[in-house]
């Protein structure tokens, strides 16, 4: 009786495992979630401050986990970072398995059920809010925004990438790709330099740095130089 009791005392835990949240912490480890215009109201009162997102800019290569391939961002994806070398999301308390921001979390982690995924597949790709809906009522800001996104968009560095490693040789299409992962540079030392508050949302307003996104061309930057050259590393 003992036996048969706790064998069904063990079906109703893995019962409950397929059905209910543990707080293994899979999910959280995996990196934090993308932002959608459910959330905004979660941004806008300060529950997830800016400094925690980044963006990944329309064109910018990433991997899709569900389509499990690599291809151009349709639009702004708004993530929350993940912690520094880490796959954590930043948000995440290892010590107590658990969220640090759980009473406010986003809506891919209130969907999210690892036992069913239907939910999140349904919604993962679709509301993606973006930097405007965001910061559309701060006129300076958003201004810098768009310009920035005019000067250094991805499509741009795609073609010049292109043109780049077609022919090392293409002195035009280097100088070109150069010049905008400098004035990428530039523009966010200037915003550390005048004004420190808005620096910490640097990656939210700007996507991450040029000058470590280059590499998903095959393309690196040296340091002492500037100049582009293919990256031979393969691993």
């Amino acid at each position: 009786m003992i036996t048969q009791q706790q064998n069904t005392d063990n079906q109703h835990d893995l019962q409950i495992k397929k059905n209910s949240c543990t707080r293994c912490g899979i999910c959280c480890k995996k990196g934090g979630p993308s932002i959608h215009f459910e959330d905004r109201d979660l941004i806008e009162k300060g529950n997830i401050p800016l400094k925690y997102l980044f963006t990944i800019r329309p064109h910018e290569p990433l991997f899709d986990n569900v389509k499990e391939r690599i291809e151009p961002a349709k639009t702004d994806i708004i993530k929350i970072k993940n912690k520094k070398n880490s796959h954590e999301c930043i948000f995440y308390d290892p010590d107590h398995s658990g969220c640090q921001i759980y009473e406010d979390r986003p809506l891919e982690c209130r969907k999210l059920t690892c036992w069913d995924t239907k939910e999140i597949l349904s919604l993962y790709d679709t509301t993606r809010i973006s930097r405007k809906e965001l910061v559309f009522s701060i006129d300076e800001l958003w201004n810098l925004v768009q310009h920035h996104q005019d000067r250094c968009s991805y499509q741009k560095v795609e073609t010049l990438a292109g043109q780049v490693k077609e022919n090392k040789n293409n002195h035009t299409a280097l100088q070109k790709l150069n010049d905008i992962i400098q004035y990428d540079s530039s523009l966010r030392q200037l915003i550390i330099e005048k004004n420190p508050m808005i620096s910490e949302k640097l990656e939210f307003l700007f996507g991450r740095p040029l000058t470590l996104t280059i590499s998903l061309y095959g393309l690196k930057l040296k340091q002492s130089s500037g100049i582009m050259e293919e990256n031979n590393n393969k691993s």
